[in-house]
């Protein structure tokens, strides 16, 4: 069973499924800031959900936003924009401008007010506040993004390409599914990986999360199932107006998320592959049909991919990933990453929970049985890399000890062993080095050769050799 069967057959099956698409930071502001620059969140500056974390905040406004994507493709390349759904985490807070704020390079702006709702929220409307309540049938927000996209490709100029980015917030907590799919995927439950509920505090612990991870897993498919209905409404309206076939549709996420993988609380935020792995399926023109490519790709490929498509001379962009249009295409002989770069800077309070006494500062999102979904020192940085010789992914924490972990996800997919104290040494100072080059890379420096590829370059000379590839702390500052 999948909540995802018309999505897949409309774009997975009609185009090119990417298995192996992935986030640099696996928390929604960061992911969607990469998405939106072709950035790297290190070169972006959004590291958290907070306006303190850069979230929309005035700063993003003003350095990060005239360069987005989309505003390049309204101002340079003559596209008719529109936005709908959730946007940033912290869009619309007063000491960011509040909802008036309609960032540059879109033509229609429909843009929920802070963090995800399905009902009871409001939207920017072109920079004017609109409020929606609880009533199904007009206000279930799937379902108004849904019919507001609708709208445009009706009413739009037919005299300029145009551009859609729709957001849902689904399948986001609070998971409210609607009414007509309450009951649906009552027998399902969360994947039984060997990775699943291990390394519990208490068997309590076991057993009242085993049981949170069961409710939520099945209410956030019941949700998508109105992503899918989504879909299904754009597909059918775009080939009714004859568009389908001169259009692009990319369908993917910002984040994975856990729901009971070592045995964590219910978040994203951790380097695993639960967490960063995402779905991108592409449909369009000149993509042939039933595909599936394992190159390694990421959302910060978006948008150069879209920029090319539109014919933009990526040169003159400051962005760190790559056009997907060659694989798109089927080109051949394509050149290709084998490497990119996983960061993240722990979110914590300097106070204690009220809730929590006992926890102390530094740790954030705590639930009510003192369960914590965050950390200052969960701040790290991995090479996650994909050759014909490895699968394998380089992870230093920024803690006291400069904690690592080695994951080879050849034969350890689940990424349950860590083997940095038994790898060879060599490919330890390789990977090392590799994500000090990553760490401050900007650009085209992001995509040089990873270390398993035939032109990498290592230079010993510029690595603290003398201390060992675990005497180096990454500043959390450089993310």
């Amino acid at each position: 069973q999948t909540p995802l069967k018309k999505t897949n057959a409309l774009i997975g099956q009609m185009g090119i499924t990417f298995s192996n698409a992935y986030v640099p930071s696996a928390l929604c502001c960061p992911s969607r800031a990469s998405i939106l620059t072709g950035k790297y969140p290190h070169n972006h500056h959004v590291v958290n959900n907070t306006l303190e974390g850069n979230c929309s905040s005035k700063a993003w406004q003003k350095i990060q936003e005239p360069n987005t994507f989309p505003a390049v493709l309204k101002a340079m390349c003559g596209y008719q924009t529109f936005f709908a759904g959730k946007y940033l985490n912290e869009y619309g807070a007063e000491d960011a401008g509040g909802v008036s704020h309609v960032p540059p390079g879109w033509s229609f702006w429909y843009a929920l007010e802070k963090n995800s709702k399905y009902y009871n929220y409001t939207l920017s409307v072109n920079g004017k506040a609109r409020r929606h309540g609880e009533n199904y049938s007009v206000d279930y927000l799937t379902d108004v993004l849904a019919n507001m996209s609708l709208d445009f490709l009706e009413y739009k100029s037919n005299f300029e390409p145009f551009f859609m980015m729709i957001s849902t917030p689904a399948p986001h907590s609070p998971w409210t599914a609607a009414p007509q799919y309450k009951n649906s995927f009552l027998n399902v439950s969360a994947p039984r990986n060997s990775n699943f509920n291990i390394h519990g505090k208490s068997e309590l612990f076991r057993i009242c999360h085993f049981l949170v991870q069961m409710a939520l897993f099945l209410y956030r498919w019941q949700t998508l199932l109105s992503v899918d209905d989504l879909v299904e409404k754009l597909v059918k309206k775009l080939e009714f107006h004859g568009e389908l076939d001169n259009t692009y549709i990319f369908y993917t996420s910002d984040n994975g998320f856990h729901t009971g993988q070592f045995s964590l609380p219910i978040d994203k935020r951790q380097l695993y592959e639960f967490d960063i792995k995402v779905p991108l399926l592409v449909r369009g023109p000149g993509i042939k049909p039933n595909q599936t490519n394992k190159m390694l790709v990421a959302n910060i490929d978006l948008g150069p991919t879209i920029l090319d498509i539109a014919g933009y001379d990526l040169n003159k962009t400051q962005m760190d990933g790559m056009s997907l249009l060659p694989l798109l295409r089927g080109d051949k002989n394509v050149t290709w990453r084998s490497d990119f770069l996983v960061e993240y800077q722990g979110e914590g309070y300097n106070g204690s929970d009220p809730t929590c006494p006992g926890l102390g500062p530094g740790v954030t999102h705590c639930f009510p049985d003192c369960v914590c979904e965050d950390s200052y020192n969960n701040t790290y940085a991995c090479v996650r890399t994909m050759s014909t010789s490895w699968d394998l992914q380089y992870c230093e924490f920024d803690d006291r000890e400069v904690f690592v972990e080695v994951y080879n996800l050849t034969a350890d997919p689940h990424q349950i062993n860590n083997i940095a104290k038994t790898i060879d040494q060599e490919i330890l100072e390789k990977m090392n080095y590799r994500l000090m080059m990553l760490q401050s890379c900007s650009g085209a420096t992001c995509r040089t050769p990873g270390v398993f590829d035939p032109g990498y370059r290592f230079d010993p000379r510029l690595m603290f050799s003398n201390h060992g590839v675990r005497a180096r702390r990454f500043s959390a500052r450089s993310l």
